[in-house]
């Protein structure tokens, strides 16, 4: 992965090429849709920033979106995916942005205060989207949104533990609605 994270700064860096996303139009479409206006975002899972800086286009001109990642640095120890989403964060302009570099559970247990816009798409395993669920749900206040990302299942996306997770788990939470989907995103809000 440090190899090809390195192509991608690169050609980001030096040749304009756009940051790779795994996100389909029409789940960035929803991202867009439910993150318009929001005060607070955080976003589990940055990948190379294409997904934090389309939500921070979209939040509050006075809102703050944070971006959790431990952004692995390889064997050479550089996290280029992490100067490839600084530099996408900067693409944007409204409100405040910044990255943690750490695991979600690690930044869950210092996170204070209401989120009104939460993105998951970090670790598709049933113990990964079990922790970030657990650890981060509690902070989703009354009518606010969360999102995952491989969430339900899509032609051509692999059926991660994610999609069960969400079938079994999330959609029997009496805390919260389904009130939106595309491809594999699904997206629910708190109700209680």
């Amino acid at each position: 992965m440090a190899a090809e994270a390195f192509k991608i700064w690169f050609g980001h860096r030096f040749s304009g090429q756009p940051a790779p996303s795994q996100l389909t139009d029409a789940e960035r479409a929803a991202l867009a849709k439910h993150a318009a206006g929001r005060k607070r975002i955080v976003e589990i899972g940055v990948y190379f920033g294409a997904s934090t800086r389309l939500l921070r286009s979209v939040m509050a001109a006075d809102g703050e979106i944070v971006g959790v990642d431990p952004f692995f640095r390889g064997r050479i120890g550089i996290p280029f995916q992490k100067f490839v989403a600084e530099r996408e964060l900067a693409k944007a302009s409204n409100g405040s942005a910044r990255l943690m570099e750490a695991f979600s559970q690690d930044a869950a247990k210092s996170w204070t205060g209401p989120i009104d816009f939460l993105f998951i798409d970090a670790d598709h395993s049933w113990k990964g989207i079990d922790r970030d669920w657990t650890d981060w749900s509690p902070f989703v206040s009354p009518g606010g949104v969360v999102a995952f990302h491989d969430a339900l299942p899509a032609p051509g996306r692999p059926d991660y533990d994610s999609v069960r997770y969400f079938a079994e788990r999330i959609t029997n939470d009496p805390r919260f609605a389904r009130i939106d989907a595309a491809d594999s995103l699904a997206v629910v809000k708190r109700v209680d």
